[in-house]
């Protein structure tokens, strides 16, 4: 019997050839064990468990491409054509290769400052019927998966199309579901979906069919009983491929699917084209008994690179944002003077100015009240909608950003009057097309040292490794839906547990939330959406939702009727983190994480969603015994207070929480 011998024995054993039983391959403490075989039918499967308890079970993994023979469509799903590039049946075991490495890099725009952790790789070379060959690629590490395909370069073909990928994610029976659908195109406003606005289901069933009937939008968050629970996504998505979403459930079962035809108007392709060698982006699964690895995992930049590097130094901040609440009428030079005036009294580094600068300032006059914000210590970011013919959209400036000539020149422009960062937004649609134009308006930026911040977007997926100058996306029913409508208010707390856990987890969000006007109005009074939540609350969210750039919804009126004690926190709060860990939580009910902020100070935040105070006594060992100041939102939300309270690390700390309230632990 011939062996498969790995540089580690005791994570790997003997197998077989003839057989294809591929041995375990263990994550560096042992937990987490993925297992890779080929049935009788030679299909590729793989399972994963962790901690001996059963988190996917045989799974379908596996690619179909186009590679130049005669087409086909034995075996492939209906519409599909393809050549003899099926890498889904019929295989053969050629080789398997195992290596260890380490993960070690610095990053300054995600949940940590440095990540170093161990992962064992594993690349097996499989052979179709065809006598074609690919690799199945995995990495893992002590609770993250990531596996792709790496394509060598044809006999006939120097570039392919992948025409489906059969990855696929199959639970145990009773795992419930956290998951947000995949809307049609061309809806919503000015047909400008899909944009990952959707609603979460909260412990939802397997069998439940997604809204629109298309899936849903990664990430996707599974509870699978009294196992553990299980985080899917994808990173490293360049120009070079398309975004990818999950499926309706069948049979226990998730599979990756490509974007859907009529996104961005019907333009561009559907099944991704990429040029040989090469590797389609990283299937993530993050694994845990409990939730802190979900919350902690730093998988989405662990094997991804920059794309580009930077010449520029890029600095992160708070800003002031008038659109959020005073809207499109507060797009003129009066109005944002005020709000430039507020940045400047709390310290912001920052300004973001909304649609219809172009048409109510100007470009002549854009430029001096720049100069006014930079007189008073405020940076300025811009607007601009994506343009291009995949929407209606009207609000500009548009007709900017989709064509390299007019962008290059307008972001001379925007280098020349000192603008640090564009807004763009409305994009609608993950095919490879759009994907492009993401890289171009990013590297196109950093030439003139301009950071960038997406709205009505894809969600990012490792671009904050990948882009010196990427800065945030919202990519999430985010905060101007409570401006819209009440239903969103009344639904805020519940949204705002979910996100540490599922959206925000896997990358940047810029919510643009933190309100301190009880009503969403410019006179805080009157008709209006009313938040349901409390002002200790809303400044808890500005730790619980990570971001570099966080574009906060106070306004001007709320340094006079605003709790002393928000704004005065606001003043010095921290966007950057050296550390995060999870304390305490459930999706959709409360969360309690910690984050270390870059001077070293810690901040604990937690979040109530339920309808009862939280009370419990939590573990800090990051703090010493001493002296903590506190932040609780009353019962009332018409008294919020500061207190200082002794701390005395053995035995921990009872923390309580008011229903739709929240609290901040600082030292």
């Amino acid at each position: 019997m011939k062996k498969i011998l790995s540089l580690t024995a005791a994570l790997l054993t003997v197998c077989s050839f003839a057989s294809a039983q591929i041995q375990d391959l263990a994550s560096p403490d042992g937990k987490l064990v993925v297992s890779f075989k080929l049935t009788d039918t030679e299909t590729p499967t793989y399972s994963v468990k962790y901690d001996g308890k059963d988190m996917l079970m045989d799974s379908p993994i596996g690619i179909m491409l186009d590679m130049g023979s005669k087409p086909t469509l034995q075996g492939l799903p209906q519409g599909r054509e393809a050549g003899n590039g099926d890498f889904t049946k019929n295989l053969t075991l050629v080789s398997v290769k195992d290596n260890e490495a380490v993960a070690d890099y610095s990053l300054d725009r995600i949940k940590v400052a440095h990540v170093n952790h161990k992962y064992v790789q594993r690349v097996i070379t499989l052979q179709n019927a065809s006598r074609q060959n690919i690799e199945f690629e995995f990495r893992v590490s002590d609770n993250d998966i990531a596996f792709r395909y790496n394509i060598p370069v044809g006999q006939q073909r120097k570039s392919t199309r992948v025409l489906f990928e059969n990855s696929g994610f199959t639970f145990p029976d009773g795992t419930t579901t956290f998951l947000t659908d995949q809307s049609d195109a061309m809806i919503g406003w000015q047909r400008s979906k899909p944009s990952y606005e959707e609603g979460y289901t909260n412990d939802g069933p397997m069998s439940k069919k997604s809204g629109y009937g298309h899936g849903y939008t990664f990430p996707g968050l599974f509870h699978v009983g009294e196992n553990g629970w299980v985080l899917l996504c994808e990173t490293g998505v360049s120009s070079r491929y398309c975004g990818s979403r999950l499926s309706d459930c069948v049979n226990n079962t998730y599979k990756i699917e490509f974007p859907m035809p009529d996104e961005n108007n019907g333009n561009g392709t559907v099944c991704p084209a990429v040029r040989l060698p090469g590797s389609t982006p990283w299937r993530t699964i993050t694994v845990g008994s409990t939730l802190a690895p979900i919350v902690e995992t730093t998988v989405m930049w662990d094997y991804v690179e920059p794309v580009y590097e930077t010449t520029h130094k890029y600095k992160y901040g708070r800003g002031t944002w008038s659109w959020i609440v005073w809207q499109d009428a507060s797009c003129n030079w009066d109005d944002q003077i005020k709000f430039i005036d507020l940045a400047s009294a709390m310290n912001f580094e920052y300004i973001l100015i909304d649609a219809g600068w172009d048409q109510n300032i100007g470009y002549d006059r854009m430029e001096q009240l720049i100069k006014y914000a930079n007189s008073k210590n405020v940076d300025v970011f811009l607007w601009y909608s994506s343009s291009g013919n995949w929407n209606d959209i009207t609000q500009s400036p548009i007709n900017r950003m989709d064509n390299s000539v007019v962008r290059k020149k307008e972001m001379a422009w925007l280098e020349k009057v000192n603008c640090k960062g564009i807004k763009v937004d409305f994009w609608g649609g993950d095919k490879q097309e759009t994907m492009q134009l993401y890289e171009e308006v990013l590297s196109d930026a950093d030439d003139h040292g301009l950071m960038c911040i997406f709205h009505g977007c894809t969600m990012p997926r490792g671009w904050e490794r990948m882009y010196p100058n990427y800065v945030g996306s919202e990519a999430v029913l985010a905060s101007e839906n409570m401006y819209f409508g009440q239903g969103a208010c009344n639904e805020e707390a519940f949204k705002a547990t979910l996100h540490p856990f599922i959206r925000n987890t896997m990358g940047c969000m810029e919510f643009g939330g933190c309100f301190m006007n009880r009503i969403l109005n410019k006179q805080n009074s009157g008709r209006g959406s009313k938040l349901m939540t409390g002002p200790i609350f809303q400044i808890a969210t500005e730790v619980v939702f990570q971001n570099p750039i966080q574009n906060i919804a106070i306004c001007p009126n709320n340094l006079e009727d605003a709790p002393e004690i928000c704004m005065d926190w606001l003043k010095t709060s921290p966007t950057q983190w050296e550390e995060t860990r999870f304390i305490d939580g459930y999706p959709g009910k409360y969360v309690i994480l910690a984050r270390k902020d870059v001077t070293g100070k810690w901040h604990v935040a937690g979040l109530n969603a339920t309808k009862e105070p939280i009370k419990e006594k939590i573990a800090l060992p990051f703090f010493e015994d001493g002296t903590v100041q506190v932040y609780s939102d009353d019962a009332s939300f018409e008294n919020p207070t500061l207190s200082s309270v002794k701390y005395k690390g053995k035995k921990g700390y009872q923390i309580e929480i008011a229903p739709n309230g929240g609290v901040i632990i600082e030292q």
